[in-house]
Order: C-alpha cells, then structure tokens, then sequence
C-alpha cells in the first residue's frame, strides 16, 4: 500500500476525501463554503481553504462524503455507478468497440447497444455528475474571491497559495466542462461570477468550445513549470487537455474551426519538456507498469518518469470507490476453472480479491491487436477458455477477457521480454516473460486487496505523441518526421515493428490509438473524429442491438440533454434528434 502520509498530503486532508475509512469528519467544515463561519475560517484560512480545494479534487474520485456504499453528492444513481470516472466510461467506451457490460442493468443495456434516449438514467447521472463538480469548483473560486466577507486580508505567502489553487480549480473545473463539451455539445454554463444557486445558461457548442480554448490558453500561460505535488494537476497535463480540445475541433465546431496547428504546437510544448525516461521519449519503459498497483511513480510529482501527465490517486485502505480503477480492475475479473468454466481466470492473479466478471471485449476490437502487441498481453484469450466472438452478449467468456489494470506490482525489469501465459493445464494462471517475469509473483509482489492501489490515468504523454502524429496526417501540421518517430516511440514499446511514411494514414493512427490508449476514456471521440461512430462505414458487434453491427443516426454522435434537464429549464434546447 501506498504511504497514507502520501495521499493525503495530496488533497490536503483525509476527512477532505470522502474516505470509507475516515479519520475525521467534516463537521468543522460545511459542504457549501459559503456556510462557513467568519470566526472559524478566519482563524486558519490556509487550512480551511486546503480542505475545500481537496474537495475539487475528490469530486473526481469518490461519490460523496462516506464509502463505497455510502453516500453520493448526486440524486438517482447508486454510488458507485455514479463515480466521475466511471460514469464517463460508460459514456466513452460502452457505447464503442472497445468494452460491453454483460449485465441488464438499467439503462446500461441501452449504452451498450446504441438504444438510448433522452430519459436514460446514466446519461442523466454522468450530466449531473459533471455539474456537480462544476458547482463545488465554482463554489471554491468564489470562495477565493470573497475572503474579505470573512475578515481576512491574505498576506503575501497565502495570497500565493490562493492564486496557485485557483489556478488548478480552474483546470480542475475545465476538465469537466470539456466532457460536457464532448458528450453533450448545447450544454449548461455557469461560473464563479453567478450567485451560489442561479440557474446555469445553456450555451451552443461553439460558445462553450471558444469559451474552454480561452480558459485553458489562460491558464496554460498562468501555470507554473515546476512538479507538481504528487495527485494535483499540473502544467503538463492543462496543455494535453488543450491539446485534445484543439483535436477535435473540426468536430466541436462544426467544421468552422481547424485546431490541427494548435494540437501540434501544444503536443511539441509537451514533449519537449519529457526527454527522460525511456529511450529520452519521457515514456516508461514497460507499458503495464502505467496501469498496476505502484503506478504512483508515474504520476505528476511521483518521483519517477513522469508519463502519466494527469492522474487520480487511488489507495487500497482509504480510497474505496466502487468506480475509479475499482471498476476497472474487478470488472475484467473473474474466479474461472477448467473443470467448471471450460475457462481459467483467477482474480488473484492480477492482486485482487473482487472479481465482477461482468466487462469483456468486442471481437472487432480484438481484431486490432497483433500476437506480438505487449499491450494485449495479460488478456485472456482462446488458450484461457475464452471466445473472440460475441456470440452470446450475457456470458462473460464470449469476448476476450481484458486485462489492462491491476494490483500487481511491477518488477525489476527494464525490457518486457516475450510475454507468455504459464498455463499447464488446471493449476496455474500466472505471469512470466522470457526474461524473467515483468510482473514479480513472489510474496514482495503478489497480494489480494480487495480495492487496488492503482492510480488512474487521465491523460498521458504516449497520447500526446499520438495527437501529434494526428494532426500532422489530418491536417498537415507539424514536421513528418517528428511525426512518424512520435508514433513509432509508442509502437516500439509495444514491441511491434516501425512505421514507414506510407503508414501515415487515417486509419492507421486511429487504431493505434485504439491499441495504446484502450479503456482510458478516449474512444468515443476517436470514432465519432475519423466518422466511424454513427453510420455503418464500421460497425462493431451490438452497435444498435445487433449482434453483427448495423448502423445508427448521425445525431447519436452526440448525447441527449437529459429530458430532467429540459424539465427543469424549458427555455433549454434539445440536441437534434432527441
């Protein structure tokens, strides 16, 4: 397990999280800061400012203020399901190629087989669960902004501190109102200017994108150089976000706005200041390393190679959320035996106790993946007892099982070797390499913690150098040869050959993305970028409820505003389609 001294030095403070296993309360500071009283903030206003900030970050993590099974800052969805990062998954990936739900969940059928409409409970969870966090930023900003209501006149060192924690407030904020951007397009708008409890105004999706471009050129200006601290976010990771903003411009402007020169130069900005690591391409060396229970060392302020650009931290003991890298981990597990499955996985395996055995892959996606592809090598496949095709959509074993995060812990190994699958017969479902073993599976390593200690990646630098690599073949910017070394830094890792010029196509560049960044929320917008969500020009098994794929509307390219939404403020516009 990770220090506890380490995360919560983090957000500040442990009662600040939201932690199953708290070791405070927030009873000294109300929910909504405007609540505080005078006399108590202004007694320390360091600390108490420290707390609400970890609020702005925590909102990204947990549910709410208690556990796991406890409570949720949002209304209609359980606390788990509603989770920030899962909500978005379910959004981004469910609805692809990439990831299908085996189970008949309300409203995530409909996410899995392109079904959905305005009233689908999920939809309305992830909208309400992006505003939410949107609120607690802007209540923090406003809190910033009115410290004279409370007696207190910042002296130099805490005014520096203030102006730092806005900064990532801001970015922190900014995040969210990108995936409103991305999922919604004609969504809801306020910030710290509006009183606490005004009604948002409904922007066009050109409005907001011009209104996000400015706030992240803003603060990618106004954001210092230097580390950040381990779990907060930092320059690095502001400017990837502005990168993919700038990505999909074509896309969140109706084709008025060309971002692929901007994404360029913001991709270069990057990668000029990561020139460690690996080979000096600032990547690590091993590409499971990035997903397993001491990927900490990668984050921002980790202390090692600083690949993971923005991160969740995630602790084992006292960061608990049935979403997060929970949900990932124990959501591709399952305790399968050859005498009783005609299958082998063992959660255990993969350092944990909670299998879910409910989330596997599409066979087109699997079709992507070369034998040879490090990326896909802890999956579970034909040799495991499991079928590519998605014959039968409720049975876990009808789909590769995907095996990207776990709880493992890396070894010593600079060179992930030949991958094997340690099978022989019933007994043995572990992990080795021709070199040794990339995950150790000896004692020092191998655990069974019922939540992971894994961190959750954002945003990372092998997507940087693939955004780059996009934009040049889209859009022409940026220098070729940066280009095809960029791509080919990624594909060597992976232990697959070099690309030559001619590889520079569309296609190509969009199912690397597919191979290198599976699972980490980016898919959707992938596809609906190069044309190929809506439509039939690629369908995938059980886009639009068939088992083969058929096609869906254009306007699914885009989610409905939630019909609650438009219950509660009529004067807002339904997106096309709905």
């Amino acid at each position: 397990m990770k220090s506890i001294n380490k995360i919560f030095s983090i957000l500040g403070v442990s009662l600040a999280l939201g932690l199953s296993s708290c070791v405070g309360d927030l009873d000294r500071l109300p929910n909504d800061p405007n609540q505080l009283t005078a006399d108590k903030f202004a007694e320390n206003p360091g600390e108490y400012l420290m707390q609400v900030m970890a609020k702005c970050y925590s909102g990204m993590a947990v549910s709410g203020q208690t556990g796991p099974d406890g409570s949720s800052d949002i209304s209609g969805l359980d606390g788990g399901t509603s989770q920030y990062t899962r909500a978005l998954y379910m959004m981004n990936e469910f609805t692809t190629d990439e990831s299908k739900w085996i189970w008949p969940d309300a409203g995530v059928v409909d996410l899995n087989t392109n079904t959905w409409g305005n009233g689908n409970v999920n939809i309305f969870g992830t909208y309400s669960r992006l505003y939410v966090h949107i609120a607690i930023c802007n209540d923090f900003l406003r809190l910033c902004n009115n410290l004279g209501d409370y007696g207190i006149t910042p002296d130099a060192s805490l005014q520096a501190t203030i102006d730092q924690y806005r900064l990532e407030a801001r970015a922190l904020r900014a995040m969210s109102y990108y995936w409103a951007l991305d999922l919604f397009g004609n969504a809801s708008f306020i910030d710290e200017t509006s009183d606490a409890g005004a009604n948002p105004v409904q922007y066009t999706r050109r409005q907001l994108y011009d209104w996000l471009a400015n706030e992240l050129e803003t603060l990618v200006a106004a954001f210092p150089e230097t580390t950040p601290i381990y779990g907060r976010v930092g320059k690095d990771g502001v400017e990837a976000l502005l990168a993919r903003l700038y990505l999909n411009a074509e896309v969140y402007t109706n084709g008025e706005v060309s971002g692929w020169q901007l994404c360029s130069t913001h991709c270069q900005n990057i990668i000029s200041r990561h020139q460690d690591g690996w080979n000096g391409t600032g990547l690590v060396p091993v590409y499971m390393y990035l997903f397993c229970g001491d990927n900490d060392e990668y984050m921002p302020g980790g202390g090692g190679v600083n690949e993971i650009l923005w991160g969740i931290p995630y602790d084992s003991e006292n960061v608990q959320p049935y979403g997060g890298t929970m949900f990932l981990c124990a959501a591709g597990l399952s305790n399968l035996t050859w005498a009783d499955n005609n299958a082998i996985m063992t959660a255990t395996d993969y350092g944990m106790s909670a299998q879910w055995g409910c989330m596997h892959a599409t066979s087109q996606f699997s079709d992507k993946f070369e034998n040879t592809d490090l990326r896909w090598a802890m999956w579970c496949k034909e040799a495991q007892g499991f079928n590519k095709a998605n014959t039968g959509f409720s049975t876990f074993t009808d789909g590769y099982g995907v095996v990207k995060f776990t709880n493992l812990l890396k070894g010593d190994l600079n060179d992930p070797g030949q991958w094997v699958r340690d099978n022989n017969g019933v007994n043995s479902n572990n992990w080795s390499s021709a070199n040794g073993g990339v995950y150790a599976t000896d004692g020092s390593a191998a655990r069974a913690d019922n939540f992971p200690d894994t961190d959750l990646p954002l945003i990372r630098l092998a997507d940087v150098y693939l955004m780059y690599t996009e934009a040049y073949i889209m859009g022409g910017a940026g220098d070729a040869n940066n280009a095809l070394n960029y791509v080919n830094n990624v594909r060597r890792r992976a232990g697959l050959q070099n690309w030559t010029a001619t590889d520079l196509t569309a296609d190509n560049i969009l199912d690397e993305r597919c191979r290198e960044l599976y699972w980490e929320l980016t898919r959707r917008s992938d596809l609906v970028r190069h044309g190929k969500f809506s439509g039939s020009t690629y369908n995938w098994s059980w886009k639009n409820n068939e088992p083969n794929g058929s096609s869906i509307p254009e306007y699914m390219d885009l989610f409905p505003i939630p019909a609650n939404v438009i219950a509660a403020q009529p004067e807002f516009n339904q997106n096309t389609g709905y």
